[in-house]
This record gives structure tokens, C-alpha cells and sequence, in this order.
């Protein structure tokens, strides 16, 4: 793999909590390279548009983290269990997005959406009449190693965390020096708050204008508008799905400028002194955030009206940077990948109803 393409799915990598939705939803989806995944309670499905036009899809049912492991139904710790599962669904499609539109010279026989479908090992077995066939005999694209999804990973991880928690405390640190009135305990952490979010938006304008996420952002339109499109009770089409809107409140980008405004809170609360100090309690307390974060959307999302639209307002205006319009292709990507969660969903009696 070259060193673009090893920056680009790094890239990529480093997007995935803003285009996806953690919540254990009816039905809610992320976008990946040239595709989509979709996921119902109990089932997902990835539809990727290859070089050629040709649509391939990878569906598998997956049980709620909350089913598996009972830990995960308690308040606070129920939101690391959904977004941690949420993160690794994010990783394993992107994985099979980026096989999917590697080139591939030896492909022989191969027709339009027919990647192999398995379920989970650890579902009920009604899953395995959703499956679809394998794919017909013929070379694969050349697969990326897993070290090196692994190593990308590592990167996205340390580069979240010097971006995000080490230069905006380094960058507060040094204003504390001619302006000491920042050395306050709640001043200081609102400084270092404010920086992390005009890093966040400032990374997002700049990496908006890269040409390969440009085109993640409309399939990320294209989700939102077929989500949409499902929640209306229409049929869904198309047609019917171009005429909503790209914004939507369950997206990833409002939970974590939710994220980033409770961080604040929580690290004015806790009592450190010191660079170093600052710097573990900021990667300790991630934990803490997420579940207080998730729980407070889960709350204004049960209760519409005011408080919820407060909560979304800033997401839904950043929604303009990391959504655009899709084009009519790219929303039936994003249709197809909504009919094999679905379809796996009911193979399976899964109850539709949202968490």
C-alpha cells in the first residue's frame, strides 16, 4: 500500500465518529469509501459501488453489545458499550469498503452485489436464511493486510489524541504564561475547550476540500436522506429519498460536539495541577465523557422539544460540512445497503423498535 492510500484510510479512520450513528437506533447507518453501511437492531449491511458500477454488499447479523454482555444495560456505562461496538463496526466496514474499491486486475465472473453474507456466529439461526450466496468463483481484489489496518488504527489513535487533548492544553498552557488570570481552574479548562473545538471544525473545512471525502460526505447525505426516507413511512426510493434533507440528529458529528462541550464541564471539575496531569486526566476521563455525552443525548432524545433541539442545533449546522447532496447513484448505494439490514432484520424476527 502506498503512502497516499495509507494517509487516506487514515483519513477516513479519523472520520469515523462523525459519520456514524452509535445509538442502538431502528435503523441508522455510516458512510465508507463509495458506500454505505446500514444497521438495524439486530443486523447490518455494507453496499459498496466499485470502478465498474457493479454494487457489492457484506451483511451479517449482529446482536446489541447490550445482549451479549449485561453490563452494557446500565446507565453511563451502556453509552461505551454502544459506541465502542459502534467504532468497531465502523472500523470492519471501512476495511471492506477500501478491499472492495482496491483495483483488482484478475477478477473473473464476478456480477453486481454478490459478496458473501454470513451471520453472526453467535446468532439465532433463522439469520442463516438471509444469507446470500457466495460470490461466484474468481480472484478477489488483493486484500489489505491486517497490520496494516492495525497500524492505521494506532496512528488515527495517537494522532486523535495529540490533536485533540495534547495541542490544546499545550497551546492553553503557553497563553497561561503572559496571561495569568487563565491559570484559574475553570478559566483554563474553557480556553483549552474552545481551541479543541476550532481544531475540530478547523480539520473538518480543511479536509472537506480533499476530492475522496468530498465523496464520503455525499454518501453521508445519502445515508441521512434514505434514513429519512424509512422514518417517513414512504416507500422507499429514490425519488422519495432526494427530497429530504442531509442533516439528521442522530448523526455522529452532534455527539461530539456534545462530547467536546461536556469535556469542558468534567475537566473543570477535577482538581490536577500540572502539564503532565492535565494530559492523563484529559485520555482517562474519555470513558466518563462518553457516557455522560450519550446519555444526555439519549435523554433529550426521548423528550422532544426544546432541550433536544438545543443539544442538535450545532450538529445539524456542522451536518453542512460533513454531508452534501448525493447524486441519485450514490443514494441507491445507500438504499441497497437499508433493503439487506432489513431483510436480515425481519429473516431474523428481530422487533423494530427503537432502543
Amino acid at each position: 500500500m502506498s503512502f497516499r492510500s495509507f494517509f487516506r484510510l487514515a483519513a477516513h479512520t479519523q472520520l469515523l465518529p462523525v459519520l456514524e450513528s452509535g445509538e442502538e437506533t431502528l435503523v441508522g447507518g455510516q458512510a465508507v469509501i463509495e458506500g454505505v453501511m446500514m444497521r438495524a437492531p439486530h443486523s447490518y449491511c455494507i453496499a459498496v459501488r466499485r470502478a465498474n458500477g457493479e454494487i457489492v454488499t457484506e451483511q451479517h447479523a449482529l446482536p446489541r453489545v447490550s445482549e451479549k454482555y449485561p453490563i452494557f444495560k446500565y446507565p453511563f456505562v451502556r453509552g461505551i458499550g454502544t459506541l465502542g461496538q459502534a467504532m468497531w463496526l465502523g472500523i470492519k466496514a471501512l476495511r471492506f469498503s477500501a478491499h472492495a474499491t482496491l483495483p483488482d486486475e484478475h477478477k473473473t465472473g464476478a456480477t453486481p452485489e454478490t459478496a458473501a453474507s454470513q451471520p453472526d456466529t453467535g446468532s439465532a439461526p433463522r439469520a442463516a436464511a438471509a444469507a446470500a450466496a457466495p460470490a461466484p468463483a474468481g480472484r478477489r481484489a488483493k486484500e489489505i493486510p491486517a497490520w496494516i489496518m492495525a497500524a492505521n488504527l494506532m496512528f488515527s489513535v495517537v494522532f486523535f489524541i495529540f490533536l485533540y487533548k495534547f495541542v490544546p492544553l499545550y497551546l492553553t498552557d503557553l497563553l497561561a504564561t503572559p496571561f495569568p488570570a487563565l491559570r484559574g481552574q475553570i478559566t483554563f479548562n474553557v480556553v483549552d475547550g474552545l481551541i479543541r473545538l476550532l481544531i475540530f471544525l478547523g480539520f473538518l473545512s480543511l479536509i472537506s476540500r480533499w476530492k475522496d471525502i468530498r465523496r464520503v460526505f455525499e454518501y453521508h447525505g445519502g445515508e441521512h436522506r434514505v434514513v429519512f426516507n424509512f422514518e417517513s413511512g414512504r416507500p422507499v426510493t429514490i425519488e422519495n429519498a432526494q427530497r429530504f434533507v442531509t442533516w439528521h440528529p442522530r448523526c455522529g458529528t452532534s455527539f461530539l460536539l456534545v462530547v467536546m462541550v461536556i469535556s469542558i464541564a468534567v475537566y473543570a471539575l477535577v482538581p490536577v495541577e500540572g502539564f503532565l496531569a492535565k494530559f492523563a486526566a484529559r485520555i482517562l476521563l474519555l470513558p466518563v465523557i462518553t457516557g455522560i455525552s450519550y446519555e444526555l443525548i439519549r435523554f433529550a432524545a426521548k423528550r422532544p422539544g426544546s432541550l433536544m433541539a438545543l443539544l442538535t442545533a450545532p450538529g445539524l449546522w456542522l451536518q453542512r460540512v460533513t454531508t452534501k447532496p448525493p447524486a441519485d447513484d450514490q443514494t441507491a448505494v445507500a438504499i441497497r445497503a437499508l433493503e439487506g439490514a432489513m431483510e436480515l432484520e425481519r429473516a431474523q424476527g428481530g422487533e423494530l423498535v427503537i432502543a
